[in-house]
């Protein structure tokens, strides 16, 4: 019962909101100390972990890079390059979501998803591509583009990760199929997940932009 204490640790810890970093360590420590392993032990079981699991370090070092690019204005740039869309419809933006979404999916650069970037950016140039026609946005069409906006956003995000080597989707992936007993390179893993992603992606727009084009004529007769 009491090598349970560790748990205990996180929980309240992050119950408290303490220092995330120093709840893991104590919890890592009262762990192993109940546990009976020495403190030689224990830095042996840690070095051992972090070497086994090395690929996690990319991981790591990719979030500090997206970050520093989120906050030096990735989201302003993004929205700028697709406003630059002619003759923009509700369909051809989040078209060009979708490929904007991907590629930069492949290099691991999250935007905020749903919440931080598809609901206050995507979805006000989708809806104001309807009204720039001259026409008030119909509420069922606007829940349409709502699901479409979002769906674009899962699809693009859930194919492409893969693509990125030392990516979470990637080591998910490489783990499952390591404990099955295949040992799974990452850069061949991203080499077979390449064309299915832009099977998705281009299926994805198609579709999108047919299905908009169906909501003007049932919603507005265009």
């Amino acid at each position: 019962m009491i090598k349970l204490l560790g748990i205990l640790i996180i929980i309240l810890g992050f119950s408290f909101k303490l220092d995330s970093i120093l709840i893991i360590m104590l919890s890592a420590i009262v762990t192993a100390v109940a546990g009976g392993l020495t403190p030689v032990q224990l830095l042996t079981t840690l070095g051992e972990t972090f070497v086994n699991n090395r690929s996690m370090a990319i991981f790591i070092l990719i979030m500090f890079v997206t970050g520093t690019l989120e906050r030096n204005g990735l989201k302003e740039a993004a929205a700028k390059l697709i406003g630059k869309i002619k003759n923009p419809s509700s369909g051809k933006v989040i078209a060009a979501y979708g490929v904007m979404r991907g590629i930069f999916g492949a290099f691991n650069v999250s935007f905020g998803g749903v919440a931080g970037f598809v609901q206050p950016i995507i979805m006000p140039m989708a809806t104001g591509a309807v009204e720039a026609s001259g026409n008030k946005i119909n509420e069922e069409h606007e829940e349409e583009i709502k699901g479409m906006a979002s769906a674009m956003e899962n699809i693009a995000w859930f194919f492409c990760q893969v693509l990125f080597v030392g990516g979470s989707g990637g080591l998910l992936i490489q783990s499952t199929m390591k404990e099955l007993g295949y040992d799974v390179d990452l850069a061949a893993l991203a080499k077979v997940a390449l064309p299915t992603a832009i099977i998705a992606i281009v299926a994805s727009m198609i579709y999108f932009i047919v299905k908009d084009k169906m909501l003007m004529k049932k919603y507005y007769n265009k």
